[in-house]
C-alpha cells in the first residue's frame, strides 16, 4: 500500500512538474516594447492599437511567437526614448540620416526598403483660393511659412526647398486651423493625415495639390541596445515584416482599408 501510495505521489509530482514545464514554454515570449507616436494616423493606426500597422506587427508577432508591448507617446519624445534604450524600437518610421543615432533601419548600413512597413506620400494643402503651386520640383507663391507636424522628417524636405517653415503643431488638425487662419502659407501633411483633413469638417475651406511633395517608406526601428543584445531576433522581425506585408491576409486588409477611405 505505501509502495503504491509512493508510486502515486511520485507520478503526480511528475505530472505537475510537466505541466508546469508546458506552461513555462507556452508563456516564455520573447517581449519587444515599441512605443509610436501618440495620435490617429488612419488607415496606418490608433491610439487605442488599430489600423494596418498594428495588424501587421500582429502578424510578425505570430509567426515568430514573440509578444510587442505598445507605448503611446509624443513622437519627439518616442524617438528620443529609444535612442536612450528605453524602448527597444518605434514605429513607424521614415529614414533620413541622423535619424541612424536614434536606432537601426533594417539592412543597416543600406536601408533595405524591402523591410517596410508601409509607403506614404507628403502632400501640400493650401487655402481655397491660394495661388500656391508645387510641380515636383519648385514651390510657388507661398505667403507665409510652410508648416509640418513637430518632429517629422519632412521638414529637411522643405528646408532643401529653401522655405520658411513652422515646426509649432503637434497634430494635422492644428496645421489645418493655423493655415486656414492665415498662419501659414501652405501645410505639409503625411497622404494620409492630408486625406483626413481634406474629408473633415474644415476640408471645404483647403485644397489638396494633386503633385507629392514626397514619398517615403516607413520602417519598424530597433534601438542600437535591442539589436545588439538580440542581434538575431531584429533580422527575424525585419524578415519576418517582409513576408507578412507581401502575405495575402495583409493584401486583404490593406484593399479593405482602401476601399474605406475611398467612401
Amino acid at each position: 500500500m505505501n509502495r503504491n501510495r509512493a508510486t502515486l505521489r511520485a507520478a503526480a509530482a511528475s505530472l505537475a512538474l510537466a505541466a508546469w514545464a508546458f506552461s513555462s514554454t507556452a508563456t516564455a515570449q520573447e517581449t519587444v516594447t515599441l512605443c509610436f507616436e501618440r495620435q490617429d494616423v488612419k488607415p496606418w493606426r490608433t491610439q487605442q492599437g488599430g489600423g494596418l500597422n498594428f495588424e501587421l506587427l500582429k502578424m510578425v508577432a505570430q509567426r515568430l511567437n514573440i509578444q510587442f508591448e505598445f507605448q503611446s507617446v509624443p513622437w519627439k519624445r518616442c524617438l528620443q526614448q529609444v535612442q536612450a534604450n528605453a524602448y527597444d524600437g518605434a514605429f513607424a518610421v521614415s529614414y533620413k540620416a541622423d535619424r541612424r543615432e536614434l536606432g537601426v533601419f533594417p539592412g543597416g548600413g543600406a536601408i533595405d526598403n524591402s523591410k517596410r512597413m508601409h509607403i506614404d506620400s507628403y502632400m501640400l494643402l493650401r487655402r481655397k483660393g491660394s495661388k500656391v503651386e508645387w510641380d515636383g520640383k519648385t514651390l510657388r507663391n507661398v505667403e507665409g511659412p510652410v508648416g509640418f507636424q513637430l518632429g517629422y522628417s519632412v521638414g529637411e524636405v522643405l528646408k532643401k526647398l529653401d522655405v520658411e517653415t513652422d515646426e509649432g503643431s503637434q497634430r494635422a488638425d492644428e496645421l489645418a486651423r493655423k493655415l486656414i487662419a492665415g498662419r501659414l502659407g501652405a501645410a505639409a501633411l503625411g497622404g494620409s493625415d492630408a486625406n483626413n483633413v481634406m474629408h473633415s469638417a474644415v476640408g471645404a475651406q483647403l485644397e489638396m495639390l494633386p503633385v507629392p511633395l514626397i514619398e517615403k517608406p516607413y520602417f519598424l526601428i530597433l534601438s542600437h541596445g535591442m539589436v545588439a543584445r538580440r542581434p538575431e531576433l531584429a533580422q527575424r522581425i525585419w524578415a519576418a515584416m517582409e513576408q507578412a506585408r507581401n502575405s495575402p491576409a495583409y493584401k486583404k486588409l490593406e484593399r479593405a482599408a482602401q476601399d474605406e477611405a475611398g467612401r
